[in-house]
């Protein structure tokens, strides 16, 4: 049997990807730089490797997912809490950094098409990056992670009507004026069809498809990659970007209870091929070229970690937020984003730019993202440092502040299973005065609880996560699930959050104590009370 390329190229993609992922983990290089550094290995440097079609289009189906993920962020709720702020500094940032950032291109020596390209690259900033950090950090629901998030959610609305007049472009060099300005407004019709289709389906046709799929989580996964798909082949018909078609049919997912679930499925296969586009994106740089503009890549670079958070301070701190959350917002966005090596490899294959250009905002990209990292990572200590020096209160932002709160559920009980029992549990406990966050599978169960809910597997560590176990004040599992509570113990144990699980026959019993849980509810002997009076003893619960 021959060897199959495509097999040994990809073996080669991944193996690069994890050495490089393991020697930036130290160092808390963000996962993009990785995969860009080992693109360069395999690529320049060594030499091993070049782009084949076959791994060109496990790259764009990575492209695909990722923006299937963040219209998947975009349900109606969150674009109402979003917020004056979000959306004033989000639009400001982006006329200010496209406008600043083109005419720095221009002075620099590019032409008009390299500048408009450049320009809209530096826009963006990084959501994975910025998202991926601040959940690191505990930091994703304070205020100033919830304003970040807003602003990112913003500047996506942004990335969808660029890559749609991008679309429109097609080959903007075989095109007059008059053909141009045409096909433009065809791809925003195109877009404008698919984006009712999307609103229709997910008034209609979606709820009570996803209804009756719900008791399957592998269908309902399948279900959404085949609707994922399905707005791509439109788009592609339609002869607008598979990136739009993607978005769209997040969006439409979005407005489901299904949206938090679909999300944590979808990622682990998106971070696989995107891992594949960023390596590939390395191995396509010409050192040369990006040797050649090595000073603008840094001028641009700086404008970027210094001009953004520059205007992000003076926008939010005049919207009545203090200096600290001015700030610490302000530093989330010093970073173009993984959306602009997309934007950039679309102009590249429309023959709008050359290599030159994608390697110089590759550049800028591997330099922004590796520094506002850091800055992330830093930024109290960076905060303090500042307040120092006296600048902030120069750019005109207010000392005082209320304390910065912090969202999330935090002194909670988190019951899994709304079986009878977990209902039981779920009012007994809120009838008590306790805060609840009911979690189950399947969205009617948790239907006409009077306490939160979560929607989600509780296997999964995301999930758990989401819940906020670490901050919890018991975790009781209803389930008659012996695996799932093992592991459920086991999770517990590790954050050292008491854990009370279900014993429904005698040999469950047995079973269970052996796996040391702090208490075990025998729903067959003791009741409610009696396990809340138990759970009292133990000062799990207040007296």
């Amino acid at each position: 049997m021959e060897p199959n390329p495509l097999l040994s190229d990809l073996g080669l993609i991944i193996l690069a990807a994890v050495i490089c992922l393991l020697l930036s983990r130290k160092a808390a290089v963000p996962s993009i730089v990785a995969y860009i550094a080992a693109g360069l290995a395999l690529g320049p440097i060594l030499g091993v490797l070049d782009v084949t079609d076959a791994v060109d289009l496990i790259s764009e189906v990575g492209i695909a997912l990722l923006l299937f993920l963040v219209g998947l962020e975009l349900s109606v709720e969150k674009i109402r809490d979003v917020g004056r702020v979000a959306v004033v500094a989000g639009l400001g940032q982006v006329v200010f950094t496209a406008a600043g950032g083109f005419a720095l291109c221009l002075l620099l020596g590019f032409t008009v098409m390299e500048g408009i390209f450049i320009a809209t690259a530096l826009t963006f900033s990084s959501t994975v990056v910025v998202v991926k950090l601040l959940d690191q950090k505990g930091e994703l629901d304070t205020v100033y992670g919830r304003i970040g998030v807003g602003i990112f959610l913003v500047q996506d609305l942004v990335v969808v009507v660029a890559l749609t007049f991008l679309a429109g472009l097609g080959d903007g060099e075989a095109m007059g004026p008059g053909e141009m300005a045409g096909s433009v407004a065809l791809a925003f019709v195109g877009m404008g069809v698919l984006l009712v289709v999307a609103a229709v389906a997910a008034k209609w046709i979606l709820p009570p498809l996803f209804g009756w799929l719900s008791d399957s989580q592998e269908s309902l996964f399948l279900w959404s990659l085949f609707w994922c798909f399905l707005f791509v082949m439109g788009a592609e018909a339609m002869e607008l970007s598979l990136e739009i078609g993607a978005f769209l049919a997040g969006i439409s997912l979005a407005q489901l209870p299904y949206n938090h679930d679909l999300k944590r499925r979808v990622h682990p296969l998106m971070n696989f091929f995107i891992a594949v586009f960023f390596v590939s994106l390395g191995m396509q740089m010409e050192f040369e070229a990006a040797a050649e503009a090595w000073d603008s890549a840094l001028i641009l670079s700086l404008f970027v970690l210094i001009g953004n958070p520059f205007i992000f301070i003076l926008i939010i701190s005049r919207m009545g937020y203090g200096e600290r959350t001015s700030f610490l917002t302000s530093v989330t966005v010093a970073q173009i984003s993984e959306f602009s090596f997309i934007f950039a490899a679309m102009g590249l294959a429309a023959g709008l730019i050359d290599q030159s250009v994608l390697s110089l905002i590759a550049v800028v990209g591997l330099i922004t993202i590796a520094v506002s990292a850091y800055m992330i990572l830093f930024n109290h200590q960076l905060y303090g440092w500042v307040r120092k020096s006296g600048v902030l209160r120069l750019l005109g932002a207010r000392e005082s502040e209320a304390p910065e709160e912090e969202g999330g559920w935090r002194d909670h009980v988190i019951v899994v299973g709304m079986n009878s029992l977990g209902r039981r549990v779920v009012e007994d406990l809120f009838r008590k005065g306790e805060t609840v966050l009911a979690v189950d599978t399947d969205p009617g169960k948790l239907e006409g609880l009077p306490c939160a809910t979560l929607l989600g597997n509780a296997e999964y560590l995301s999930v758990l996560e989401e819940a906020n176990l670490t901050r919890s004040r018991l975790l009781v599992s209803a389930l008659r699930i012996e695996d799932t509570n093992r592991l459920l113990v086991y999770r517990c144990r590790a954050v050292g959050v008491p854990c009370a699980i279900h014993s429904y026959d005698q040999e469950a019993a047995q079973e269970a104590r052996e796996l040391e849980p702090s208490f075990l509810i025998d729903s067959q002997r003791v009741g409610l009370d009696r396990m809340t009076l138990a759970l009292r003893d133990a000062g799990v619960f207040g007296r």
